[in-house]
């Protein structure tokens, strides 16, 4: 497994959006129920509780999503945590999903491929048409899964679907750049982008049907999104347009 540190794609404007994109994550996470620090225990049952409502609320659940409806808390979570009521609309918590992340690891590994390889994907699109990318890629990473899983009342939560989705556009629009990475966690090499985009996509596919939790579907159609979205944006005209807006 290789950890991307650094990709040598160049770039001609600040990579603003990819960097509010970071940021806005870190700032949700922080002021959620799911920012724990050390390994206290006090209040444990009432920080379980509040972080099963909360994803519950924000998070996309597939259910949801396919019939427009929201539902109920579970049974067992009501039971625990007393039944809570809230509003929700499916299709904002597909949205509200992208911002929101299960842990500090969740997190940090889904900032690393943003900040790597987001700047040269809004590079080529520019600010407003990335920032759009990124959202329409992780809606097709929900719905999708939404779509092969449509009994499913799990919640998703997590910025990697729009991120696997760019790492598809890095894929289609450079992959002639070279990327430093950490082989075997410790190990620096520089690697083309294609052998450690692929590397990732493979392993989304290897890795279906396991039952640790993370939803690789999601990944799988948020990557194919960014890459179909990558090669129309290699287009004549597209490419004529960046050149104008640049």
């Amino acid at each position: 497994m290789a950890i991307p540190l650094y990709d040598n794609q160049p770039t001609r404007r600040v990579p603003l959006v990819t960097y509010a994109l970071i940021a806005v994550n870190f700032v949700v996470f922080l002021l959620t129920p799911m920012a724990v620090f050390g390994n206290d225990s006090t209040g444990a049952r009432e920080l379980g509780c509040a972080q099963s409502v909360f994803v519950h609320q924000y998070g996309a659940i597939p259910r949801e999503l396919t019939s427009d409806e929201a539902l109920p808390l579970p049974a067992e979570i009501a039971a625990e945590c007393g039944d809570v009521t809230y509003a929700k609309t499916p299709l904002l918590s597909a949205f509200s999903s992208m911002f929101l992340h299960s842990g500090w690891l969740h997190l940090l590994g889904n900032m690393l491929y943003l900040f790597v390889f987001g700047q040269a994907t809004e590079d080529r699109l520019g600010r407003f048409r990335f920032l759009l990318f990124y959202l329409v890629c992780g809606l097709a990473a929900a719905y999708g899964y939404a779509v092969t899983h449509p009994g499913s009342e799990t919640p998703l939560v997590g910025a990697s679907g729009a991120v696997a989705g760019v790492l598809g556009s890095h894929l289609v629009l450079h992959p002639r750049s070279r990327t430093i990475a950490l082989v075997s966690g410790f190990l620096p090499f520089r690697l083309p982008a294609w052998v450690l985009l692929g590397q990732f996509f493979v392993l989304q596919w290897l890795s279906l049907g396991s039952a640790d939790g993370v939803a690789y579907v999601a990944h799988i159609y948020g990557f194919a999104a960014g890459a179909l979205l990558g090669l129309l944006a290699r287009t004549p005209h597209a490419q004529a347009r960046s050149s104008a807006l640049s």
